[in-house]
């Protein structure tokens, strides 16, 4: 029964996400004590908020006019803007649990959803939604997303307002150069990254991200190379992480550090990555559509494309899935009033349809996704129509698990170094990672029955 009720939870999310990117074709600060102890007031609706934005730095431009939007439609309300970069906003969040700080509002996407409700550190917002104006005006899938994501107890803690897929960019400038054909298949993304390296001449076929966010985006090259479709075996105990076909694939990828890459790579996050790859002469990126608009703006559009994962063997696409992202309320607010305005307000059709057109994201809000601007988006556009045709299989990730964002960063992405440099194979890297995601998952079994 417990193997049942768990896969029902990970093919639900599965579909969803699906169904969210699918969406696009057919529309073309007051402290808390931590761990719950502060139950906060609803407020005056009046005042001032604190808002934490999980990406400060990237996305700071683009909330700051939906804030300026905001505060001039509430004009009784203040919101103080803090941008925290992505590689240090969980840690900081999880500080403020325990010893008080948290905001009023914060970015809460679904990898990290699961740890912070486990610390009863968000409100729920379930009737706050039913009798909102938002109500009737999301995408259903990205809200049966973000529930799943909240560890067990199907409650909303976060409003979604926006979903990513994976893409592959390449410069098609350089590719037409070299006379090579777009890397649409594993076999051709190789053999473009071997023809378009010069390393004398500081040109690479490809850029790898081994610093912060370095787990997901090698278990989406591994997956995508092996084929396999599920992250749990058969039994639903055990996960495939380490199965010796993700070895091999590893092992390939891995390789390719310094040989096809800059060495600079290592300690790459997505910032210094995209910014390098915007900049220089490699032929080609992993990322997400979050990185669509800052290659249009530094190359220009005709000088690259975003296009789906490559396929494997027999023209099958498999990759791991990306998470919904969204606002959360934090319960020791002593303005939740107020802080329910303002998640509200970034949800709506304008505010929701703004602030994905910068990110370059699918827009939660399903008045949003029918704007023009979607339609002219063609990684988006790909990538939905790849998940249409029965192509793509998509390997969820156990976001639901509260250890799973410390795993797949804080725990592993050292080892993941001390794979490229040499010094970790990936099979004990790959091991390792599957023994601690096993014990989460007996400790979740355990926990819900």
């Amino acid at each position: 029964m417990k193997i049942s009720i768990r896969r029902s939870r990970r093919a639900a999310v599965a579909v969803a996400l699906g169904s969210v990117l699918a969406l696009t074709t057919t529309a073309c600060g007051d402290d808390g004590s931590g761990a719950g102890g502060d139950k906060g007031e609803e407020g005056s609706g009046k005042g001032e908020i604190v808002f934490w934005d999980n990406n400060g730095g990237v996305r700071t431009d683009i909330w700051k006019e939906v804030i300026a939007d905001f505060q001039k439609a509430n004009p009784d309300i203040k919101v103080e803007y803090v941008g925290i970069p992505a590689t240090d906003y969980q840690s900081k969040v999880d500080t403020a649990i325990q010893g008080g700080g948290l905001p009023d509002v914060g970015g809460v996407g679904a990898a990290m959803l699961a740890g912070f409700a486990a610390q009863e550190a968000l409100d729920p917002l379930d009737d706050r939604f039913a009798k909102s104006s938002l109500n009737g005006k999301l995408n259903d899938d990205m809200v049966t997303s973000l529930k799943a994501a909240g560890g067990g107890d199907d409650a909303l803690y976060s409003i979604p307002t926006s979903a990513n897929n994976g893409v592959l960019y390449y410069r098609t400038d350089l590719f037409k150069a070299a006379g090579l054909d777009a890397p649409t298949t594993w076999d051709t993304f190789y053999e473009a990254a071997e023809k378009l390296t010069d390393v004398k001449k500081n040109e690479f076929g490809y850029t790898i991200r081994g610093g912060a966010g370095s787990i997901a985006q090698a278990l989406d090259a591994m997956y995508g190379q092996s084929g396999i479709t599920s992250f749990w075996d058969a039994s639903g105990e055990k996960t495939t992480v380490n199965d010796p076909k993700n070895v091999a694939a590893l092992e390939k990828y891995a390789a390719l550090y310094k040989k096809v890459t800059p060495a600079a790579d290592l300690n790459n996050d997505f910032t210094k990555m995209v910014a390098q790859w915007d900049s220089g002469t490699i032929g080609m990126l992993n990322h997400n559509l979050g990185s669509y608009q800052d290659h249009v703006k530094a190359l220009g559009a005709d000088k690259f494309r975003g296009i789906p994962q490559p396929t494997g063997p027999g023209g099958k696409r498999v990759q791991v899935s990306n998470p919904v992202d969204g606002l959360g309320l934090f319960k020791s607010s002593k303005n939740k009033e107020a802080a329910w305005k303002f998640i509200e307000f970034a949800a709506s059709h304008e505010s929701n349809s703004k602030w994905n057109e910068s990110a370059g994201a699918i827009p939660s809000n399903t008045d949003a996704a029918k704007d023009a601007w979607i339609s002219k988006a063609e990684p988006t556009k790909l990538a939905a129509e790849a998940l249409n045709d029965g192509s793509t299989t998509i390997v969820q990730l156990p976001y639901y698990l509260p250890d799973w964002n410390s795993i797949s960063k804080a725990d592993n992405e050292p080892n993941f170094q001390k794979v490229l440099n040499g010094d970790m194979s990936a099979k004990e890297f790959l091991d390792t990672l599957a023994g601690q995601l096993n014990e989460a998952q007996t400790e979740w079994d355990s926990r819900n029955g």
